[in-house]
């Protein structure tokens, strides 16, 4: 997509959807108690849900063409497989920890790519289908029964309904939040899910937040699990959709780089991951109130490090390997086609070389 043809409003989106992931990953190296823990179940209710919405969004134009697939596997498979390995790796060496089923149990925080991969192999699917919502509804109900850790599926079919979603979503659709009434809702919204989330524990412990674990090992009643997924999946929604109401329209510095949230994703879990095997964790134990303040404000700055010009353009090469390599032959090619163009119109001795050519 063109830089003229991208919506500031959704990479405003993106943005501030990455950094709140960067956000609520730094905060889990701060005690589990207090302010930082309100925070944090306030946080999850909807951030991730309104994350894979706007993927799901995002998403509609997949299809099973060989171009599309390919551009799955480019952008979605190798990166998995490149970071899977380096953060397995880092974690290993780095963290002194122990790891196992690499690839089958994606490790965090490469989850989020498994996931998207297999939805979007479900797009066609989904995308035409009449009752795609409810479907998936009654899908995440379900992996709450039976879904294990394998490639994550508890995740993908728990997360699935948002995703779909998104898949329904349409540009006139997503024009109904604009305005004050809705902007005014979505304040409204969130006033009422920070004082409920007060009440997590009482009500759902954080675990259910992640749609990751059995109803067995949340020990609670199925009944129980289900009217607790049901109304998780409602809460995620309706924040999904506030949030997005409350996001700017307005292009900037910020939408620019909207462009770079894979990025950031995928490389920011090193430093978050470094910062817990130093000695910040214990330092937050005691010291609860600047390290929030500390651990918050640095995640915004990372965020909008990794997502700058030219540490983009560098992890760009990491991030798509195989996109950068296409993009050089490509290149390669054009500039050798221009130098037969011009020989054959100038005569060799004529003919610029070296950077004067590469650089017309």
């Amino acid at each position: 997509m063109s830089s003229r043809a991208r919506d500031p409003w959704l990479d405003n989106a993106k943005m501030a959807l990455v950094t709140l992931v960067v956000i609520g990953h730094t905060w889990t190296l701060l005690p589990d108690e207090g302010l930082s823990r309100h925070l944090y179940d306030f946080l999850y209710a909807w951030h991730v849900p309104a994350f894979v919405l706007v993927t799901g969004y995002l998403s509609r134009s997949f299809s099973y063409a060989p171009e599309r697939l390919w551009q799955l596997v480019r952008t979605v498979l190798v990166p998995y497989v490149v970071f899977e390995c380096l953060m397995s790796l880092f974690r290993v060496h780095v963290g002194g920890e122990k790891l196992e089923d690499l690839f089958a149990d994606p490790h965090w925080p490469m989850w989020y790519l498994a996931a998207l991969f297999f939805w979007r192999l479900l797009t066609p699917v989904f995308r035409p289908l009449p009752a795609g919502v409810p479907v998936a509804v009654v899908i995440s109900v379900a992996a709450g029964l039976w879904a294990g850790d394998t490639l994550d599926v508890a995740r993908v079919l728990g997360l699935l309904p948002f995703f779909v979603v998104g898949l329904k979503c349409t540009p006139e659709r997503l024009e109904r939040l604009r305005g004050a009434i809705p902007a005014t809702l979505a304040v409204g919204f969130f006033v009422a899910l920070w004082f409920l989330a007060r009440y997590t524990d009482d009500l759902a412990q954080t675990e259910w937040l992640y749609y990751r674990a059995l109803y067995s090992e949340l020990d609670v009643s199925d009944s129980r699990a289900v009217v607790t997924r049901l109304c998780l999946l409602a809460i995620g929604v309706v924040g999904s959709l506030a949030f997005l109401a409350l996001v700017p329209r307005r292009g900037g510095w910020f939408a620019r780089m909207g462009g770079a949230t894979l990025v950031v994703y995928l490389l920011h879990g090193f430093a978050v991951k470094a910062l817990e095997y130093s000695s910040f964790p214990g330092w937050a134990v005691d010291h609860p109130g600047p390290a929030l303040a500390a651990a918050t404000a640095g995640a915004v700055a990372l965020s909008l490090l990794l997502a700058s010009p030219p540490v983009f353009r560098f992890a760009s090469h990491l991030v798509d390997p195989l996109g950068s390599a296409e993009k050089q032959v490509t290149e390669a090619v054009g500039i050798t086609a221009v130098a037969q163009e011009i020989e054959q119109e100038v005569g060799p001795e004529q003919a610029p070389q070296g950077r004067d050519l590469a650089d017309r």
